[in-house]
């Protein structure tokens, strides 16, 4: 062996050597646990016993929940949750652009919005938990001395528990992470489109139209994207907290619901089959929304 090829063998050991732990924790918490939930959503087991007690099972965890009544029923809360991805990106886009003007102290009111994202989702939850409260919380008190109405229970009312949990969501998606990716968006665009337009006699709302809208619409992609995604994966801490799943299921999403089926009902095989079609649900909405609304974002 030469000394280059002895130099580049080093090198190369190096940098294997370098990604060898995030390999090995890939493989050993992601790779391994997800294909082991995949060879288990064939399976009838309930958690006992050991590997002996494990029995193939076949397709009949997928049959069963084709038939799955309660499934889709959890399933359409999920999507009913999922209202406050679109009310929140809009009041995440008027934030950003109230908190992108040069004003004095914006700096501060940037991180006032930012600061609900970053603290603890118990500590939120109990909070509007004790907001909805239908005896002292402050939304009825607020409508009796106000109003003089008597407030609905909102998070043990089948008619009110969904809305109520998507003004808890939009209330803390507005000022996070969004708000922040719209505002390095907003101040991506050279600022020589708004002169050439307001020299051609364009006003607030038409520069919006023609310049930040169009130019935002990567931005708005991604994170429409990604809220698709974690509003399938999310709100089992948000109803683990406010509402256990009540009123008569009124309230479980999806993933709340594959948690009662593997660590209350211990149908753990069930409980893989039914992550693995939110899985093909999750795979295919997201390939539907990159195919027709992929195609018009626009780059520059």
């Amino acid at each position: 062996m030469t000394p280059r090829q002895k130099r580049k063998f080093k090198e190369g050991l190096t940098g294997y050597l370098f990604i060898m732990p995030n390999v090995l924790g890939f493989a050993i918490f992601t790779f391994l646990p997800v294909f082991a939930s995949m060879l288990m959503s064939f399976t009838a087991w309930n958690g006992m016993g050991g590997v002996a007690a494990i029995q193939f099972n076949g397709l009949g965890n997928f049959k069963d929940l084709i038939h799955d009544e309660l499934f889709w029923k959890f399933l359409w809360n999920t999507l009913y949750l999922m209202f406050s991805l679109p009310v929140s990106m809009a009041g995440s886009l008027i934030l950003a652009l109230a908190l992108n003007q040069k004003i004095k102290g914006v700096t501060f009111f940037r991180t006032v919005y930012f600061l609900p994202s970053i603290t603890a989702g118990i500590a939120l939850f109990m909070m509007w938990k004790w907001i909805y409260n239908p005896d002292y919380g402050l939304l009825n008190d607020l409508l009796r001395s106000w109003f003089k109405v008597e407030g609905p229970a909102w998070l043990s009312d089948m008619s009110w528990v969904k809305p109520a949990l998507i003004i808890c969501l939009t209330w803390i998606g507005i000022g996070g992470t969004n708000m922040i990716l719209y505002i390095a968006g907003l101040q991506n665009i050279p600022r020589d489109f708004y002169e050439a337009a307001s020299i051609d006699g364009a006003n607030s709302w038409q520069r919006f139209w023609a310049i930040t809208w169009p130019m935002l619409t990567p931005t708005t992609f991604f994170i429409f994207i990604m809220g698709l995604i974690g509003g399938f994966q999310g709100y089992f801490d948000l109803v683990y907290i406010m509402t256990g799943g009540g009123p008569a299921g009124a309230s479980t999403p999806i993933a709340y619901y594959i948690w009662q089926t593997a660590f209350q009902n211990f149908k753990i095989g069930y409980a893989a089959a039914q992550a693995w079609a939110l899985f093909v649900i999750i795979f295919g909405i997201t390939l539907i929304n990159w195919r027709y609304s992929g195609s018009r974002v626009q780059y520059f």
